[in-house]
């Protein structure tokens, strides 16, 4: 499964000179956790999380403390080029979507920006990759079906069926067009794995 058929297109971005308060309020109403930072060309330039933005934005309350606490000495960040991340971990729309995973574990990051030459063209969230993963086995079997008529209408016809995203195609063995339908199959965003049963 490729990158672009689980990212999320078109993405909220932000700008190096947006006030922290205005990136705050950008990611807090359309309920993403993260934003690429593009410049005037729309070229990524970083990228600014919850937690970056959340840095210095709260000083202590005297009343959760025994002793006095003193005000923060350095005023807050003010704009997001202070706080984003830089340089920026990215992929592709080609991206295969196990390789991005692998990359968000060892970056430790929950999304990454999707680029098109430098251009910011969709975001890979973990969200994504949880919606992808939540899609009922019935709508599955759907998809999956309607895959196989649609690309591969000479193809043998596949009784269909799929158990906690493994899909099962049932029939007479065809190697070679096994071989095609396993590829089709997989390109179905919630399709983790595909087997074969065979029948006389």
């Amino acid at each position: 499964m490729l990158v672009r058929e689980v990212m999320t297109s078109p993405v909220v971005t932000v700008r190096p000179a947006d006030p922290v308060r205005r990136a705050i309020r950008s990611l807090y109403g359309h309920n993403v956790t993260a934003a690429p930072v593009v410049d005037e060309d729309g070229r990524i330039v970083g990228v600014v999380s919850e937690l970056d933005l959340l840095r210095g934005e709260f000083e202590p309350d005297p009343r959760a403390h025994l002793r006095p606490v003193a005000g923060a000495a350095v005023p807050p960040p003010r704009t997001v080029a202070e706080v984003m991340t830089s340089p920026v971990v990215t992929v592709t729309e080609t991206t295969d979507v196990a390789d991005a995973v692998e990359l968000m574990v060892g970056k430790r990051v929950k999304s990454l920006p999707v680029t098109r030459e430098g251009l910011v063209v969709g975001i890979l969230s973990r969200r994504d990759l949880m919606a992808m993963l939540a899609r009922p086995d019935e709508e599955l079997r759907r998809d999956v079906e309607t895959a196989l008529r649609e690309q591969y209408p000479t193809g043998p016809r596949w009784q269909v069926a799929v158990r906690d995203g493994i899909a099962e195609l049932t029939g007479p063995a065809h190697p070679d067009a096994d071989a095609i339908a396993d590829v089709i199959a997989r390109t179905v965003p919630g399709v983790v794995r595909v087997t074969h049963r065979r029948t006389p």
